[in-house]
């Protein structure tokens, strides 16, 4: 967040893009720049909440000072990490599709955000017929990629279950100019937005991905697994 509290993406920040956050058995993430230069974030638990600003007001606990001091060098821009504990949580609204009980954290409007290889290569498909570059899963940033199926299958999947960790659609995923943002060279386009909304666009917005979240209660041992089979019950799109 910025000093005023107010959420800070890499909409605005590209830089965000350069950095890796990769988390550790301790509960910190290690945070690595593009020259292997790296940073740890410990949960800061004890900290006093700062109020912030992100789809609503609520509450986060700032990291340690050093760890945003290393981050504001990287950003060129004075910024504070925030960890969000379970109680702070903020409920995911009606709109998005969410149900009484269903909490999010500091993502943008679900826990969890799949996308699948075929709807990727059908993209690419498009993409090529207008003579523009193919592009990878990470202009989408999903948690989870399926591979197989039919292409957009999963507008009306309605329950997933990976492995054996049951999670409900929310609702697909509307994109944004981040996916427009290249990952290596930080450049923007006007792709893959433009070809996307001359086949998936409805409702004014453009869409691809699906977001979930969790049948509650999750169990305490619940770990998705690369390779994990998933199974998908359909039922409706929006």
């Amino acid at each position: 967040v910025d000093p005023s509290g107010e959420k800070v993406t890499a909409r605005e920040a590209h830089a965000l893009l350069g950095l890796t956050a990769h988390p550790l058995p301790n509960g910190a993430v290690r945070v690595t720049d593009r020259t292997g230069e790296a940073v740890e974030a410990e949960p800061p638990r004890a900290a006093a909440p700062l109020a912030v600003s992100h789809s609503g007001q609520g509450t986060a606990r700032p990291a340690a000072w050093e760890v945003s001091d290393w981050l504001s060098a990287r950003l060129g821009r004075p910024v504070r990490l925030v960890w969000q504990d379970d109680e702070s949580r903020r409920p995911i609204r009606a709109e998005l599709g969410g149900r009484p009980g269903d909490v999010n954290s500091l993502s943008d409007a679900a826990p969890l955000l799949l996308t699948t290889d075929a709807s990727l290569g059908r993209l690419n498909e498009w993409l090529a017929e207008s003579g523009a570059e193919a592009i990878g899963h990470d202009r989408f940033r999903p948690n989870v990629v399926v591979d197989g199926g039919v292409a957009f299958a999963e507008d009306v999947w309605e329950a997933v279950t990976i492995g054996t960790v049951p999670f409900r659609r929310t609702m697909v995923c509307d994109r944004c100019v981040m996916t427009t943002i290249d990952r290596d060279s930080l450049r923007t386009s006007k792709e893959p937005i433009r070809t996307l909304a001359r086949f998936r666009k409805w409702d004014g917005q453009t869409w691809f991905g699906l977001r979930l979240t969790p049948v509650l209660p999750v169990p305490a041992d619940a770990v998705l697994r690369l390779g994990d089979a998933v199974l998908a019950t359909e039922g409706r799109l929006g």
